[in-house]
């Protein structure tokens, strides 16, 4: 009897540990085997999706916009990545993201897929109209990070520029927030890549590597100093 409850408290033990081992880790497969997925699929206008190389030990973490407002008002510190796994921006920044969160030791990364939770604006007959709610939580976050948000603004058929008087979460966004507020915002989105799909140059990579440890400098520093200048 003692035998099989010492065999019992064995396997107990080891479930716990690697239950809480894959807890860890599951995250990041999970991220892995998203963005994976899309690999070399076409979009709808024919446009070929850009492979990535997603390392098993990547740093995303899943959230909410539930969770990251929770966060907030708790006054944590962290760095949230917004983004969706189909975004084409988001896939040409993804490698070096991983790659200069590595080199400058930060582990982890809140994911927030916005997607589907984000209000979408129209202009029609000259006006703004809104043609699909934003989601509540994130209609608060975006009243909680708004000033390191960029405005919402339409473009119309002529190129009109149409501002909609709100802050809006694009993706790629990559916020850093130190004690409950938000302090800096970085795309990682290189200067010359004018098309997502276009074949990443080195200089293309560099520079987001260079955007990207400037607010990985900006995370890491103990007094959460981000200036303009500061990279």
């Amino acid at each position: 009897m003692k035998k099989k409850l010492l065999i019992f408290s064995l396997i107990l033990i080891v479930g716990l540990f690697l239950t809480g081992c894959g807890n860890t880790t599951s995250d990041a497969l999970k991220f892995k085997e998203e963005y994976e997925s899309l690999n070399g699929e076409k979009t709808d206008s024919g446009a070929r999706i850009r492979n990535l190389n997603i390392p098993k030990d990547n740093p995303f973490v899943y959230s909410t916009a539930k969770e990251i407002n929770s966060k907030i008002d708790k006054g944590d510190t962290f760095m949230v990545y917004f983004g969706f796994s189909k975004c084409p921006w988001c896939r040409s920044i993804m490698e070096q993201f991983i790659k200069v969160a590595k080199d400058n030791n930060v582990n982890t990364i809140y994911y927030v897929d916005v997607l589907d939770i984000r209000d979408v604006k129209e202009v029609k007959n000259g006006e703004v109209v809104t043609t699909k709610e934003g989601d509540k939580d994130y209609m608060a976050l975006i009243e909680k990070i708004g000033n390191v948000l960029e405005d919402y603004t339409l473009e119309e058929a002529n190129g009109n520029k149409v501002p909609t008087g709100e802050k809006r979460i694009y993706a790629p966004n990559i916020v850093v927030i130190s004690k409950g507020k938000a302090i800096k915002l970085e795309t990682g989105i290189a200067d010359d890549l004018k098309d997502p799909y276009d074949t990443l140059t080195t200089t293309m990579r560099k520079d987001t590597y260079d955007k990207l440890k400037c607010i990985m400098k900006c995370f890491n520093d103990e007094q959460a100093t981000c200036s303009k200048t500061m990279c």
